[in-house]
């Protein structure tokens, strides 16, 4: 059974591209002469800006949990929930579909996130026993479902924008929800700073089809 041959990766061949418009230059140039584009081979001190905005991200989470998302007013009484509590009172009421979307966007997606961030930059040192193939699909699962981590701040939106009744009854964003957003912008960062491609520098595999491609027969 014959083996193909390995396919070289653009570091090996000496070349560098351009993360804007895609174009390929020489390893050493400076800025793309398309966009100009400052050029690097691997994103400059990826790691510590990974790790920097998570921590500010995780300072940000905890107070999101502790404050009022939600100030419901009305005649007789004023209300103060937490994303917790709230989903809780929602569940009290019967309506287990809804809480069970605010505590999966609002406290599983975000928490799994952290630690899946975190495990992927501590993978980058420790090596670990995943394999990169399945830390690159971890990684593009973290980049896909960063997006629905706002869904509790957009409920809290929607629902200030509707509720107004004057004197009657009404309803606004606690500070927790301005905690919440931050740390979800802050996590979207602190994934978006992540090189993919070091997960493959630091098994030895700097191109993710070659271990395919090595044990692909002809």
């Amino acid at each position: 059974m014959e083996v193909a041959r390995p396919l070289k990766t653009a570091r090996e061949m000496g070349l560098v591209a351009c993360t804007r418009c895609t174009r390929v230059w020489p390893r050493g140039t400076a800025r793309c002469g398309r966009c100009g584009k400052p050029l690097h081979s691997r994103a400059p001190r990826a790691l510590q800006r990974v790790w920097a905005w998570w921590i500010v991200g995780l300072m940000a989470y905890i107070p999101a949990n502790l404050y009022p998302m939600l100030r419901t007013r009305t005649l007789v009484l004023t209300d103060e929930s937490t994303i917790v509590g709230g989903a809780v009172e929602l569940a009290r009421h019967g309506n287990w579909g809804i809480a069970l979307v605010i505590l999966t966007a609002s406290v599983a997606i975000p928490v799994g996130k952290f630690l899946a961030i975190a495990a992927l930059a501590l993978g980058l040192s420790g090596g670990g026993a995943v394999p990169p193939a399945r830390r690159q699909q971890l990684y593009e699962v973290v980049e896909y479902i960063g997006r629905w981590s706002m869904i509790d701040v957009f409920v809290v939106a929607i629902l200030a924008s509707l509720v107004q009744l004057g004197a009657v009854a009404s309803i606004s964003p606690g500070p927790a929800s301005l905690f919440f957003a931050l740390s979800v912008i802050f996590t979207m960062l602190s994934a978006q700073s992540f090189d993919s491609r070091l997960i493959w520098d630091a098994a030895g595999s700097p191109d993710p089809g070659r271990a395919a491609t090595e044990d692909r027969p002809a």
